[in-house]
């Protein structure tokens, strides 16, 4: 039985938040996991891409255990049509901050950015710049597509600057363009209990992951919106910066916009989640959603 003194002290419960963001950051898990499709297929839907230009998506992070809910950060996405050295491209932004009263506490100011190819959302460049309750991390890839090579530049609280290069693998994404991308594959190619592959670069590293398929499924958020929703659970590589298991889950919806509505990670006590909370600027009706009369 949980002691009563934790589900009343605001102060504990966001301590537990905090203990979880320091082993594994929330918005990774809000930007990695959404990565919820094949991306080695590259099979793009008819109607590519399903975003557009001025598309901005917002989320609320919250710790959830029966009936507490505290908001403790807000995530933001935005795409724009720019061009990265003369060639047309997406510039995609995924940004997290904690709520200004908790800040004292556990602050968050994360920043990331990527500039990828218009026609295949192939990443060009990618830049992280985080904050996390005093732990500092600066990340920048260049993608040379010529001599197969990525470029880095990075430095940490705990590692001084360097440079780097890398080899490109096959079908080789960072984080914030992964998530464009997956929101243009074809849905219907799956049966439940599939595992997915996806391949990403996270901290100057290429990690192969996947995910579990697990169907379709209504959902109802915490501000009781309704919706018709693709579920998978994230199936984490063992032996990387994560552990193994499916304590991750995420909802998308079962529209052409393919934006996550649910991402959900079990802890100790309760759940981290990010939910829905503003879009603007979809290229698609939010058909997915069930209005209430």
């Amino acid at each position: 039985m949980i002691p009563s003194f934790i589900l009343t002290d605001p102060v504990l419960i966001f301590g537990i938040i905090k203990f979880i963001l320091l082993r594994k950051n929330l918005f990774i898990f809000l930007v990695l996991f959404c990565i919820s499709l094949e991306i080695y297929s590259q099979e793009l839907v008819n109607q590519y891409p399903v975003f557009k230009s001025g598309e901005r998506i917002t989320y609320n992070a919250v710790y959830n255990w029966h009936f507490i809910w505290l908001k403790a950060g807000i995530v933001e996405f935005s795409v724009n049509e720019t061009e990265y050295f003369n060639e047309p491209a997406y510039h995609l932004i995924a940004a997290g901050v904690s709520i200004p009263s908790y800040d004292w506490l556990f602050k968050v100011r994360d920043y990331y950015q990527s500039y990828a190819q218009k026609e295949n959302l192939t990443p060009l460049f990618f830049s992280r710049n985080t904050y996390e309750g005093g732990y500092q991390v600066n990340n920048r890839y260049k993608f040379n597509y010529k001599d197969s090579t990525i470029y880095t530049k990075t430095k940490n609280t705990n590692k001084a600057y360097s440079e780097d290069t890398l080899n490109i693998k096959k079908k080789t994404y960072d984080v914030i363009s992964a998530v464009y991308l997956i929101r243009n594959i074809d849905f219907t190619q799956y049966s439940i209990n599939d595992t997915i592959p996806i391949r990403v670069i996270i901290d100057n590293e290429i990690f192969d992951l996947y995910i579990r398929y697990l169907g379709k499924e209504i959902i109802k958020t915490h501000d009781k919106r309704k919706f018709h929703t693709i579920k998978f659970s994230a199936l984490l590589v063992e032996g990387t910066i994560f552990k193994g298991g499916e304590d991750l889950f995420i909802w998308v919806t079962d529209d052409l916009n393919r934006i996550p509505v649910l991402v959900e990670a079990k802890i100790l006590i309760g759940s981290i989640k990010a939910t829905l909370d503003e879009t603007e600027n979809l290229k698609f009706p939010l058909s997915s959603e069930i209005k209430t009369k």
